[in-house]
């Protein structure tokens, strides 16, 4: 089965011929229907070969769901939230948008800092005030 394109934000949407959806029989809560529908729904991302992402994106999207990528590589997600196929789809949907949505975001650079001459002197006064404390609070000793 086929699904709609997925707009993740104003410049990527990921095209319909890179995601699918199957509808599995869900576990859990259901009554006598559960034997007879199939509400659970998995979402098949084309990680692999979709060309709506750059390599950049590709690679910080298979470091975040690294469980959920299959040997085809695709991105699995599947939702049972609720007992009913259409909103478990859209379920599936909007955590695969908010995942490519967070792969988006270029993580930024750290820059070595060194800490400042007044970080260092607080830092050791802190040390020693917790020191004394410390030894104020032992048992004092014999002589």
């Amino acid at each position: 089965m086929s699904s709609q394109a997925l707009v993740i934000d104003a410049s990527v949407t990921l095209p319909a011929e890179d995601l699918e959806w199957l509808a599995v029989r869900a576990s859990g809560p259901g009554g006598q229907n559960v034997n007879k529908v199939s509400s659970k729904v998995e979402l098949r991302f084309d990680l692999a070969n979709t060309r709506a992402l750059s390599e950049a994106v590709k690679a910080r999207l298979r470091t975040h769901a690294a469980g959920r990528i299959d040997r085809e590589g695709k991105l699995v997600i599947a939702s049972q939230k609720t007992r009913d196929q259409p909103r478990n789809l859209e379920d599936a949907r909007e955590r695969l948008r908010a995942l490519v949505a967070m792969a988006l975001i270029e993580p930024t650079e750290r820059k070595a800092t060194r800490p400042s001459r007044a970080q260092k002197a607080r830092r050791l006064r802190d040390k020693a005030h917790q020191s004394a404390a410390k030894t104020a609070r032992r048992r004092p000793v014999d002589e």
